[in-house]
């Protein structure tokens, strides 16, 4: 129709329109009100061989107002959306809940959730349920790419996070959605990361360097800058750290994978001047020495890192007194 409504603008000069908006009525100037005028707009539309307009655009076509206009729109249905052509296939979730708010008990609440209707990841899965079954699910999110760190769960009894996370399709199978583990809970799925942080804090992840340089930067051989791959590259998910047997039971002194990555990651930077104060600083029988090499950490990593790995190199560098 809007090819037809290009090609009939062209045969334009043949009318002289107007509405007589006193009636809301739109009709032709009595010198052009007769059926060849008529019968001559009609044959354009059957030259270029397209479906004929709509009355509602045909009026359209017979005034140039925008109130002419506005009632064509307004009197042409508009198209169906196509069908996705899959049929419904539900599929059950459970998911933690408990609000601090209520004297309601901590629990596992079922969804069904139309997973042909719904992103591939179970974060697509939990914001659907938020935003057309319970809006008071609590979650964190943000860049849904696996960059910030921010859905990290247990989802079927594993830490990772909900974006990278995609959802088995198997109807039969039950999907389980936790908090991380040992963590206290603020709401639903929401943990209080307040000591993680604070312990990442107390490492100082920053440059210390003995001399200011302002306006320059520090370089590194390309040799120092490959030392530190497969350890920059965290991105502070807790997953490591939750999953980690010795961090349940020693929380509150041991540093977990995480930070000990971190901490290994600027003691071997070539560029930093603090690295004596630095192993200092770990070289304790809680803070480092609690790790026994269980692996969950590199297990779940959803980044690929190795953090066991850096805490075995950070423990040679303690022995022999240099970054190894």
């Amino acid at each position: 129709s809007l090819f037809v409504f290009s090609r009939l603008r062209k045969a334009e000069w043949l009318f002289r329109v107007r509405a007589d908006r006193r009636r809301n009525l739109y009709t032709c100037p009595s010198d052009f009100r007769n059926s060849g005028t008529m019968l001559a707009l009609l044959g354009v539309a059957r030259r270029v061989g397209k479906q004929l307009p709509q009355p509602g655009f045909l009026s359209a076509f017979i005034s140039t107002t925008s109130e002419s206009l506005n009632a064509a729109a307004a009197s042409t249905p508009a198209p169906s959306k196509p069908a996705l052509g899959k049929p419904p296939l539900y599929k059950e979730f459970q998911i933690y809940r408990w609000n601090p708010d209520s004297d309601e008990k901590p629990k596992f609440a079922s969804y069904q959730v139309d997973i042909n209707n719904c992103g591939p990841m179970m974060l697509d899965v939990l914001l659907k349920i938020k935003d057309e079954q319970d809006q008071t699910l609590s979650l964190r999110r943000s860049c849904r790419e696996g960059i910030c760190g921010s859905c990290a769960m247990n989802i079927d009894g594993s830490n990772t996070l909900a974006c990278l996370c995609k959802v088995n399709r198997d109807p039969g199978h039950v999907s389980k959605v936790a908090p991380l583990p040992h963590m206290f809970v603020v709401k639903d799925l929401v943990v209080d990361m307040a000591n993680f942080y604070s312990q990442y804090k107390s490492i100082k992840p920053y440059l210390l360097k003995k001399e200011e340089r302002k306006g320059k930067e520090w370089y590194q051989s390309k040799e120092s800058r490959a030392k530190l791959d497969g350890m920059y590259e965290c991105i502070l998910c807790a997953c490591c750290s939750t999953s980690c047997p010795s961090y349940w039971w020693n929380s509150d002194k041991y540093l977990g994978p995480a930070v000990l990555l971190a901490a290994y990651r600027w003691i071997i930077d070539s560029r930093d001047d603090a690295t004596a104060e630095r192993m200092k600083h770990i070289d304790d029988a809680f803070k480092l020495y609690r790790c026994k090499t269980i692996m969950n950490c590199a297990t779940v990593c959803p980044k690929g890192l190795n953090p066991g790995k850096a805490i075995a190199k950070l423990k040679q560098t303690l022995h022999k007194g240099q970054p190894v």
